[in-house]
């Protein structure tokens, strides 16, 4: 079966997508849950030692609080209230943690540091999958045990303020609730007034139990502006006036014999030096935990806080409410909140906590008995009954006080190794979904190894032997032994795969499929094994050159040094290396074309695969385009190369980026500091004028008009939200969403991509060849023209620079390089591939999830839709990648007379650059699943390549569409 070079390279990802989708369902694990029940319950408490077999020998602790008022404040850093900020902003605070009726901690948050993710965390008290950040825009309702539940089914009167997360993980469980989205990230001062509002009302009653106070409006300042913005500080203060209030009010309400209230400060996760999170960085993971009651008695000053797991939060707060703790818990209790107990109540709060750990380690991992937390547990267990019987003769000597103190040791010290053994154990890998997608990955690179001499020759077409493999003996053998496999493994002890909840159609496809790979893989290996008699295969004319080698290297080198943690998370510095060695190379190119070749012998010589074209016209000249002597073409040529490097240069100090070296200042903090916001706007107006400069010289008159009001609309937005100002504006007006001037852009970006689709269309019905060659690219520029307003519009200001850059080092490049120099298809697309890559890391994004701007995904919404909130955010991640996509494609299509294979080349070496990685990462995150770094580093980077695969699949999607319409022309 004969496929375009297109059409098969697209196939091939699409069946990598389906074999990574396979292969991350099975590689991120499913957390740690128990099977004993679906729900505690007061019967699951486990008896007292030595107190018979009674009906109160089980029963449930008596409750330590009356009321409990938890203020979680989204993106709270620890330093935010232990440190110098908190001691300026937050005095009130400040001043109850050094008075002594409190207990401060360090809670630290497990990655992924997103809210959805910490606060089911924080409610069961077990260690969300990682997969979760995926689904943390998008919350299903929480099936697992929970505190919220376990407090609803005891009676207890919940009320909920604040992110409606909550509200949709927790449907009809509070008794009155007001969620407010947390996605419109403009947003940092209805979402907590919104919140602030219902407080004083609330307070005043006597009809609940538990208060949950969800704050946003510092996680949106973060986003906005970062940790040390003017804005950090009066938020900080705000809150503590909350606090002040709440406690002020708890406090007036506390009365003889009664319980003592308890107000929990606590943050969901922090705030990286960039203002995001997500990652696993020190200000990304440290929260505060302050407990506030008056049943906590210590000396006054101020103690260097202890450090915890967040998720010790969940039993603390269960037991102290008399609660039993969730069946998935994985924490350990607080032993500060319970030292004020007699000895008799701690040792039996630390024995519930430690059967619930134990049943869990039991049920979670087969060698359960081996594990040094459970054995020391049965031995405390032990000694906890021994001294309970000495406790019930009424012994009250000094030994038997020594005696329970040193079975409180030992049962504290058997909850932390169970918990710690629990939490390492994140969960288990379907080791045969993570195989099967790791072969699939592997039969797709193989099998576009193997095209690449029919991929890259001059008819662009590759034949593929997937009929005849059909119906050979050897398919149906595979098919038969993948079969007998999957019931084998299927069967076999170990528990179900993920296959096995598929239906058996969809599960009798997968085996198909591979057999069929396979097969064809086998022929296409015959077919390339050469023969005496064999004759060259028509078309394979393809051959590597200098150039080819240096990319190819480069690309698969790349690939192979990233198997370290400390190369993932400083990629960036291999692609700006890679980025300069292409520089040099294509400077010495350009020096052997006009200072070592005869001019005359030039174009014989060179016999391009590419030829330039006589449809641009033998007088075409970048040179006489810029209104220069064509003779002094070579040296705008020899100079593209030192601009390039120059650009690359200068965008490498705009945004730090990576991980060791991210908190340190670069020129984008400069830029968006206050003090030299004029400066910056100098910067961003120049930088919009140098866009419409470059963009606009391959559109019509109507879609130059639209992209000038476009980017003025893009300064006037900025203008609005505060990040510039215009010439007669001062630096203290105030700022709103901008929503009017993001409509007003988005008004023209529809307008310019209305025009480009309406110009390809009316290509396809024109009858000369030439004039629908050239409305087709023009009307592809055009289209390329306003996914560059959009990009405008959505990157912050501090960054114009780098989409300004990017438009000139495209523009330069093809006048002067790709052109003159004559790169086939595959040398510009690998050049186009490196580019894109270095300018994802230019952007200031990362492998760390903690880079990803979620703010862009907001602009011009007054609330949030879902669906172009996720388009928003991944277009303006993966900008620099799809914008050099983009500007091939056009590039590719505009060189009219140049063979028809080019299109072909291009989406076939897109498909192969893709794969390399994608393939190489399976493999490596498979051989490193228990590595200390999994979770932290290698997954994240699994993610972004698994998502660069799907972005690179829609973009070979449009080549192929392109190709299809140039191929079907006569």
């Amino acid at each position: 079966m004969k496929l375009s070079s297109s059409v098969f390279a697209l196939l091939c990802l699409m069946c990598e997508i389906v074999s990574i989708a396979l292969f991350l369902r099975g590689f991120f694990p499913v957390p740690v849950k128990s099977s004993f029940s679906d729900k505690s319950k007061v019967t699951d408490f486990p008896a007292e030692p030595q107190t018979g077999s009674g009906p109160n020998s089980s029963k449930a602790p008596v409750p330590l609080f009356k009321r409990v008022v938890i203020v979680l404040i989204d993106a709270l850093r620890e330093d935010f209230v232990f440190g110098s900020d908190g001691r300026r902003f937050m005095p009130y605070t400040r001043h109850v943690v050094e008075r002594g009726s409190s207990h401060s901690f360090i809670a630290k948050a497990r990655p992924p540091t997103v809210t959805m993710p910490r606060i089911k965390a924080l409610t069961t008290g077990s260690i969300p999958g990682f997969i979760d950040v995926v689904m943390n825009l998008n919350s299903p309702a929480l099936l697992e045990d929970n505190l919220i539940w376990q407090a609803k089914s005891a009676g207890k009167r919940i009320i909920f303020y604040g992110d409606d997360t909550w509200v949709r993980l927790f449907p009809k469980h509070f008794m009155e609730h007001d969620g407010t989205t947390s996605f419109f990230v403009s947003d940092y001062t209805e979402v907590d007034n919104n919140v602030t509002r219902h407080l004083d009302g609330t307070l005043k009653r006597d009809d609940w139990d538990i208060l949950i106070l969800h704050y946003l409006g510092l996680d949106h300042i973060g986003h906005i502006s970062g940790p040390h913005s003017s804005l950090i500080g009066p938020k900080l203060m705000e809150m503590d006036d909350i606090i002040k209030k709440i406690h002020a009010s708890l406090v007036s309400k506390e009365s003889e014999g009664t319980l003592p209230n308890l107000l929990v400060l606590c943050g969901d996760h922090g705030m990286s030096e960039t203002g995001s999170h997500g990652g696993s960085s020190e200000p990304e993971i440290n929260t505060p935990l302050v407990l506030i009651s008056p049943a906590f008695r210590r000396k006054a000053g101020f103690d260097e806080p202890g450090v915890l797991e967040q998720v010790d939060l969940t039993p603390t707060l269960a037991l102290g409410l008399g609660l039993p703790i969730s069946k998935n818990s994985v924490g350990h209790l607080i032993p500060a909140v319970f030292e004020e107990l007699s000895l008799r109540e701690q040792l039996r709060l630390l024995q519930i906590n430690g059967h619930q750990l134990s049943r869990l380690l039991q049920d979670s991992n087969p060698t359960f008995h081996k594990e040094d937390g459970y054995e020391q547990f049965r031995v405390a267990e032990k000694s906890h009954g021994s001294w309970m019987q000495l406790y019930v003769d009424g012994n009250t000597s000094e030994v038997l006080n020594n005696m329970g103190k040193k079975v409180l040791k030992q049962y504290l010290e058997a909850l932390k190794a169970m918990s710690s053994a629990l939490s390492k154990q994140l969960g288990k890998y379907d080791m045969y979904s993570m195989i099967m997608g790791m072969i699939f990955t592997l039969q797709v690179l193989f099998l576009l190894l193997l095209a690449m001499p029919e991929a890259l020759s001059r008819e662009a077409v590759v034949d593929v032997p997937l009929a005849s493999s059909l119906l050979s003996l050897p398919f149906y053998l595979l098919c038969l032994f993948g079969s007998a496999l999957h019931v084998l493994l299927c069967t076999s002890a170990g528990g179900p795969c993920y296959l096995c909840s598929l239906p058996w159609v969809l599960v009798f496809s997968v085996i198909l499929l591979s057999s069929a790979f396979t097969c064809a893989l086998v022929s296409m290996v015959a077919r390339r094994m050469p023969t005496s008699n064999k004759t060259p295969t028509k078309g394979s004319d393809w051959t590597l050159s200098e150039l080819d080698v240096l990319l190819l290297i480069g690309t698969v080198g790349h690939t192979l040094s990233l198997a370290s943690s400390s190369f993932i998370e400083e990629e960036h510095q291999t692609w700006y290396f890679l980025l300069n060695t292409l520089c040099l190379a294509i400077f010495q190119d350009v020096c052997r074309k006009y200072f070592k070749e005869q001019r005359h012998g030039d174009e014989e010589d060179k016999g391009p695969l590419l030829p330039s074209g006589a449809e641009e016209g033998p007088s075409f000249f970048p040179a006489v385009e810029l209104g220069m002597s064509p003779g002094s073409e070579k040296w705008l040529a020899l100079a593209t190369p030192l601009l390039t490097l120059t650009c690359c240069r200068l965008l490498r100090s705009l945004n730090q980026t990576g991980v060791q070296w991210a908190h340190l200042p670069d020129f984008g903090h400069w830029l968006f500091s206050g003090d030299h916001k004029a400066f910056l706007s100098l910067l961003a107006a120049v930088s919009l004028v140098l866009i419409f400069l470059l963009v606009q010289r391959h559109c019509s008159l109507v879609s130059k008009i639209a992209l000038a009001l476009g980017l003025l609309g893009v300064y006037s937005y900025r203008a609005a939200v505060g990040n510039v100002l215009f010439p007669w504006q001062h630096s203290s007006r105030a700022v709103s969403k901008g929503t009017v001037e993001a409509r007003f852009v988005y008004v023209f970006v529809l307008g310019i991509l209305f025009t480009g689709v309406k110009d390809l269309l009316r290509s396809q019905v024109m009858s000369s060849a030439g004039d629908s060659g050239r409305l087709k690219s023009r009307g592809l520029w055009e289209v390329y023209s306003g996914v560059v307003l959009l990009v405008a519009l959505l990157f912050r200001a501090h960054n114009l620079p780098t989409l300004a850059c990017c438009l000139l080092i495209q523009t330069v490049m093809a006048q002067f390089i790709w052109k003159k120099l004559h790169y086939d298809a595959a040398q510009t697309t690998i050049m186009h591939y490196w580019f894109g890559q270095a300018f994802f890391y230019f952007q200031g994004n990362s492998n760390n999830i903690g880079t990803v701007d979620i703010s862009v995904g907001f602009v011009g919404l007054e609330s949030y839709v879902e669906a172009p909130a996720i388009f928003l955010t991944a277009l303006s991640t993966y900008a620099g990648p799809l914008l050099w996509a983009c500007h091939l494609l056009c590039f590719l299509s505009s060189q009219r007379d140049r063979a028809v294979m080019g299109l072909g080349h291009g989406s076939y070496c897109f498909a192969l650059l893709r794969s390399i990685p994608a393939v190489f990462y399976v493999v490596l995150v498979t051989g490193l699943r228990y590595h200390l770094f999994i979770w932290s580093v290698f997954s994240p980077k699994l993610l972004y390549e698994a998502m660069h695969t799907l972005i690179n699949t829609a973009v070979c999607l449009f080549f192929t569409f392109m190709d299809q319409e140039r191929s079907a022309r006569p």
